[in-house]
């Protein structure tokens, strides 16, 4: 009796998803993550292999059309990845079509990868000597050719560009059979420019020392079939965590194993990336960096490295926790209460429980580290799910930096209440003090544009955006008023558009303004702003850190770009401009982001041999989130919060799913919720706590009306098949966009 190969093919692009069997020719192999292209109904379409089986002819009941042939003659997927696209599927609530999409760098999705292709010339044959001395003095440039292609080889565009040579040379070599031109795939490298020296493993301390056994007893009891948890490393900013990732690395690889480090911002990835390839500056192409702001190309070509075994540590943002590598044998998680681990488009996952659910497939230690443990991770320590590692105190028993409170309450009396106070007098005084010193400065202020709005005193008219519920940000440079949120800008007003006011009046300040003041009060300071609005080019940040570091900018002025995971050993004083950014909206996570942030800002200064200071200038000085962070202690802020967590039923204490409705019309907005809402209530299971359908914090966003309701449970995967259920059922006109997301970050 016949048997047939099947294999079940994911199709790519369809809203839900698609999966079909088809048979497999006998001159083709298939394994699971190829890349297939198959008949569909009367056209052709392209997949992803997810199984491969068997089937007895007989009991068929019709036959199965074979694929066309495979796009990519290896998989682009792993096994385990399969399994975690499923997994990410089930508990985000998404499509697994859409999750391998999310997999996939661009460029290896469509019918053929698309690859750099240039023209490399190659001597043939023979030696240097024998053939150059075939040459009359009349043919000099052939062979000043030949001499350099001898030296190294060259691709026609090197021959022809910088080095001068004329392509009739070279043609004319290649007539002769002295040189042969082909083309050749080539890797976009984004560091290829950048030459690295080894940098050498340091002595670790007993604190850091200890960390490293814990992961190789982790590598021991995996050996040996046991189960291990999870390692939290806490340590204080400045303790030298990147140092245990650099060291468990290196054990990594003589283990025969790759790693993955994930970083959270694109601001850490270059001082990051420079960490790994000093180390690693032997081996330094087996080091791929894979972050958003690489080009497609460089992107898809770094992913390329490590899909062919050539690159065994990745280094990148949350994407990278897909990396197709070989022989996974760690997984750190570096600042892992970063909120930019969470995805914020469908699949809206979290790369930090990602990471934990991948190191649990690919039976790898997986290590998180942070100054400032998120509460979810911190929880789990307290119920036993992760392991605790702890990283006290500063390398070379240097001393956490002075954190001195500064309460912009009288600073402001002392202007006799002529508006807010941008420098406060102590923290000008330090700022001189450095300047003489020949010290740096890092100034940090989470709000870019020069003012947070603008007002009339006299009707109190406030420019808001015309297509989102908020205001808009005065930028002075461009003369524009900018919307944050959904990108719109006009010009601002000279008198005031309701009563015709000329006394229109600038409100709060952000880092334009600050750079303007700093340019004014400190007249020969070096200073440089760090922002989205002045880091456009691509580069930009990494040229300008570098040039902090070698101290040809006094003062740095940014927002958060600068504020977690940068080492600068001139830097003494640390100011934070205005602590309150944050601290009081509707949100239960507010003051867990304000304490990190303080702490993670704070741990810039005295990283060197110079002791640092801090000044925080807030409104709030008694805050506990201030309090709390102006004596480095997470585990009191901890415990205070994880108890009103737990008092109103916040997580970890209980998982979230967020529903929401949005349409350019308000009511059909409205309308779809209070349905959606009517059913998910219909058959609520007990476990689940619905909210009453509200209008979003964001009420109008982007032109479109939000409203959103919340379950609540400490069964995710209860709510989540809840959720599932209903919409299975449902349709919505074509206007209203419906968005579930699992454990969200931010409730706006």
């Amino acid at each position: 009796m016949a048997r047939i190969r099947t294999v079940e093919v994911l199709i790519d692009g369809a809203t839900n998803d698609l999966t079909f069997s088809y048979a497999i020719p006998e001159a083709l192999t298939v394994e699971p993550g190829q890349r297939i292209r198959v008949p569909l109904r009367n056209r052709a379409a392209l997949g992803t292999a997810i199984r491969i089986g068997e089937v007895e002819e007989d009991s068929l009941k019709y036959a199965l059309k074979p694929i066309q042939g495979v796009v990519s003659e290896e998989p682009f997927l792993t096994p385990s990845l399969i399994r975690l696209a499923h997994w990410i599927s089930e508990f985000y609530l998404a499509s697994v079509e859409g999750v391998i999409r999310t997999m996939l760098p661009k460029p290896s999705r469509g019918e053929s990868e698309k690859r750099k292709v240039e023209k490399w010339v190659v001597v043939t044959s023979g030696t240097e000597r024998d053939v150059l001395d075939q040459f009359k003095a009349r043919e000099k440039k052939q062979r000043e050719v030949l001499e350099e292609l001898f030296q190294s080889e060259r691709s026609l565009a090197e021959l022809t560009g910088p080095l001068g040579f004329s392509r009739s040379s070279i043609s004319t070599l290649e007539k002769k059979g002295f040189v042969e031109i082909s083309d050749r795939i080539v890797s976009r490298d984004p560091l290829k420019d950048i030459r690295y020296v080894e940098s050498k493993s340091l002595v670790l301390n007993p604190e850091q020392a200890v960390v490293l056994e814990s992961i190789e007893k982790s590598w021991e009891d995996l050996a040996e079939g046991k189960p291990v948890k999870p390692i939290l490393l806490f340590g204080v900013t400045g303790s030298g965590k990147t140092e245990v990732y650099l060291q468990a690395i290196e054990k990594t690889l003589d283990e025969g194993k790759g790693a993955i480090v994930l970083v959270p911002e694109i601001a850490l990835t270059p001082q990051t990336a420079d960490r790994f390839k000093q180390r690693f500056a032997k081996i330094q192409d087996e080091v791929a960096i894979l972050h958003s702001s690489l080009s497609e190309g460089e992107r898809h070509d770094e992913w390329r490295k490590v899909l062919d075994q050539k690159a065994r540590i990745v280094i990148g943002a949350r994407s990278a926790i897909f990396s197709p590598i070989a022989n996974l044998g760690l997984i750190v998680v570096d600042e892992e209460h970063e909120n930019s681990y969470k995805q914020d488009i469908v699949p809206r996952y979290q790369a930090r429980d990602i990471a934990v659910v991948r190191a649990h497939m690919e039976k790898c230690p997986v290590l998180l580290g942070s100054a400032t443990p998120s509460l979810e991770s911190w929880n789990n320590v307290l119920t036993g799910k992760y392991e605790l590692a702890t990283m006290a105190q500063r390398i070379d028993d240097r001393k956490m930096p002075l954190i001195r409170i500064i309460d912009m309450r009288q600073e402001t009396r002392k202007h006799h209440g002529g508006g807010p106070s941008i420098l406060s007098g102590k923290l000008r005084e330090a700022m001189e003090t450095r300047l003489a010193d020949g010290e740096q400065t890092i100034l940090f202020l989470n709000r870019r544009g020069f003012a947070r709005n603008i007002l009339c005193p006299e009707c109190g008219y406030v420019a808001n955006c015309r297509h989102c519920s908020t205001t808009m940000t005065l930028h002075r440079k461009e003369d524009r008023l900018v919307c944050h949120i959904c990108g719109f800008s006009q010009l601002p007003p000279r008198s005031c558009p309701e009563c015709s006011a000329k006394a229109i009046v600038n409100a709060g300040y952000g880092t334009e303004r600050v750079e303007e003041v700093l340019r004014k009060v400190f007249t020969d300071a070096r200073i440089t702003r760090v922002d989205t609005d002045s880091m456009r080019k691509k580069n930009q940040l990494r040229d300008t850190l570098t040039a902090f570091k070698s101290k040809k900018i006094d003062i740095l002025l940014g927002t958060q770009m600068i504020a977690k995971g940068l080492h600068f050993p001139n830097v003494t004083l640390v100011g934070i401009l205005n602590a309150d950014v944050g601290l009081h909206i509707p949100d239960f996570r507010a003051g867990e982001r304000t304490f990190q942030l303080l702490t993670q800002v704070a741990g810039r200064a005295g990283r060197g041999e110079l002791e640092g200071e801090v000044i925080v200038q807030t409104y709030t000085p008694h805050h506990p989130s201030i309090q709390f962070g102006r004596h480095h202690d997470f585990e009191g802020f901890a415990e205070q919060e994880l108890a009103m967590r737990r008092q109103f039923g916040h997580p970890p204490f209980l998982h979230v799913v967020l529903v929401t409705v949005r349409s350019v019309h308000q009511e059909r907005a409205e309308f779809s919720l209070k349905t959606l809402h009517a059913r998910l209530k219909r058959h609520l299971p007990e476990d689940i706590s619905l909210t009453e359908p509200l209008p979003s914090p964001l009420v109008k966003s982007h032109d479109q009306w939000r409203y959103q309701v919340l379950l609540k449970s400490t069964r995710v995967r209860l709510m989540s098949r809840h959720v599932r259920e209903v919409m299975k059922d449902l349709t919505f006109p074509s206007d209203v966009i419906v968005t579930i997301d699992v454990d969200p970050y931010s409730l706006g």
